[in-house]
């Protein structure tokens, strides 16, 4: 039986430059029980990653500066302790087979193409959690 939130008791860090995509998101996740950051750009999480501590980060792939990829190589060098282990999500409008390809590469644990519905948003980020916590 599925809990009624199924993100109940998960930090959740959002990264994406578009503030309805933010908020969408944002909004989404609390829905289903999850406590969300929601930051704007990849020096912002790498910012607020090591104190935060999130179970999960869902990053935007296009962003101005420094795109979601950089941010997930970055991210990855980091310690364990730092968030270097963190479960990632790419969540992109840059949606066929080479962009997935390239996100898992990065590494995202997975590639999701916008838009996407809210249930299935939700599935995949519980989905992923229980996958990597047995």
């Amino acid at each position: 039986m599925q809990p009624l939130l199924p993100l109940v008791g998960l930090s959740i860090l959002v990264v994406d430059d578009d503030d309805d995509s933010r908020f969408y998101i944002s909004t989404v996740l609390e829905a289903d029980g999850a406590t969300v950051k929601a930051v704007a750009s990849a020096a912002m999480a790498l910012e607020v990653l090591p104190d935060l501590q999130p179970d999960v980060l869902i990053c935007d792939i296009a962003m101005p500066d420094e795109d979601g990829y950089a941010l997930i190589r970055k991210v990855r060098t980091l310690k364990p302790e730092q968030g270097g282990r963190i479960l990632a999500v790419a969540l992109t409008a840059y949606a066929d087979s080479e962009d997935r390809i390239q996100a898992l590469e990065a590494g995202f644990q997975t590639h999701v193409g916008k838009p996407v519905e809210p249930e299935k948003l939700v599935a995949i980020i519980a989905n992923l959690v229980a996958h990597y916590r047995q």
